[in-house]
């Protein structure tokens, strides 16, 4: 059955489900006091490489992938990715994205002013995520250079209408030119996010890093896709959670989530399965519950995200033979409103190579910029100003159900 925009998503199934926050929080309640009967170690940590990379190495699904990768080809695999998404559609009788927009009367799918710039400096981290859209691990050596960081500085004092620095990776704080890009974004006024998956701030050499964050009055988006150990665990690594934790504690400490210090403290949450995020202001509710009586932790505000059929997700997906079950469900919660405020109207991507995307996700999946024009802008060399890419078309396809699907699942949350 098809479900309507602003209603919990519902999908029964024999292997796929749509939960809502009541079940969400049914399912993991019996958990979360054998978490407060054994709280995270309070003594220090050594990286979180190391075991990164033995359970990685150990993995025969991810090893599989990377020889496939090897001896195909990134680009190959990608393109096969496409195919298998756009064959699922075509198998339901489902329209592209950009059609079903039309038929739904969602407004032309162009940019509008761009007000944020995002980064991704780089695809080396210290974690190596089940669901990563980038497929970053210890393994990537991608990391952007001080000649596309300068340049990308550049084009924030030539787009005035800019706001908002958003830097993304991989673990971006991993990236030498991390504090550069901050600090130099920062003297001109401009607000900068970053992307932090909290176990960076216990690695060696970041014993400072939450105190360069509140210095400079970053607004950390911190990834937690739930507040129970075993969730967060089996998605991102053993004893990822208790890290996460530190780490929630540490931007606590320095003034992070707490009212009245102007120290913004985002939480994110996506689905440990097979199922839509479900609406964010209820299940913002529950965590900040749970964290509170359980770590004493306070943050700002939860943002929910929708998996995006992309990459490691997709390749799980395709394994169990659930891809197009998830695609039919993106479908079915498509929401006009979600395509109204998607982050391609106002955001940018670039790579660490200076490459110029539509988004992250076009990002990975190697969609050059959208729409007609006499100038071709493939890297950030090719602008002088953001501004030229105002009223732009931009590039779609079908992964961009997973934005526009329930209550929409960009960068940036629900969108409605």
């Amino acid at each position: 059955m098809r479900s309507q925009a602003g209603t919990s998503f519902h999908v029964e199934g024999p292997s796929i489900r749509a939960l809502s926050v009541t079940q969400h929080a049914a399912l993991r309640k019996s958990r979360v006091y054998k978490i407060r009967a054994t709280p995270p170690s309070e003594s220090a940590f050594s990286s979180l490489v190391p075991q990164t990379l033995e359970e990685f190495d150990s993995d025969p699904e991810i090893q599989e992938l990377h020889n496939r990768i090897a001896t195909r080809g990134q680009a190959a695999l990608t393109r096969e990715e496409e195919k298998l998404r756009t064959r699922s559609l075509a198998r339901l009788g489902i329209p592209s994205f950009s059609q079903l927009c039309a038929d739904r009367g969602v407004s032309p799918l162009a940019r509008g002013a761009t007000t944020i710039l995002q980064l991704n400096i780089g695809l080396y981290c210290n974690q190596a995520c089940g669901h990563c859209h980038v497929e970053s691990s210890p393994r990537r050596t991608e990391l952007m250079t001080r000649e596309i960081a300068s340049r990308c500085i550049a084009l924030l004092d030539a787009s005035p209408g800019l706001k908002t620095l958003d830097l993304t990776g991989g673990a971006p704080e991993l990236c030498p030119e991390f504090k550069y890009i901050v600090t130099e974004a920062r003297k001109r006024g401009i607000q900068v996010i970053d992307r932090c998956n909290l176990t960076v701030l216990l690695e060696p050499g970041q014993e400072h890093l939450a105190d360069f964050l509140a210095e400079h009055q970053v607004n950390v988006v911190a990834s937690l896709p739930c507040y129970t150990a075993d969730n967060v665990d089996s998605q991102r690594g053993r004893g990822v959670f208790d890290r996460s934790i530190k780490g929630l504690q540490a931007l606590n400490k320095v003034g992070y989530g707490i009212p009245g210090t102007g120290l913004s403290l985002d939480l994110v949450y996506n689905p440990g399965g097979v199922f839509l995020a479900p609406p964010q202001a209820k299940l913002e509710d529950t965590y900040r519950i749970e964290l509170s009586e359980a770590y004493d932790i306070q943050f700002t505000s939860l943002l929910c995200l929708n998996n995006m059929p992309i990459k490691r997700w997709a390749d799980e997906l395709q394994r169990r033979g659930q891809l197009e079950e998830y695609m039919s469900m993106l479908v079915d919660a498509f929401n006009p409103g979600a395509a109204e405020g998607v982050m391609c109207r106002n955001t940018v991507s670039v790579g660490w190579d200076g490459r110029v995307f539509d988004c992250d996700f076009n990002q990975q999946l190697d969609i050059p910029l959208g729409g007609k024009d006499k100038k071709k802008v493939k890297t950030v060399f090719d602008l002088e100003s953001l501004d030229e890419l105002t009223g732009r078309e931009f590039a779609v396809a079908s992964h961009c159900y997973g934005c526009t699907a329930g209550f929409g699942g960009g960068c940036g949350g629900q969108s409605v």
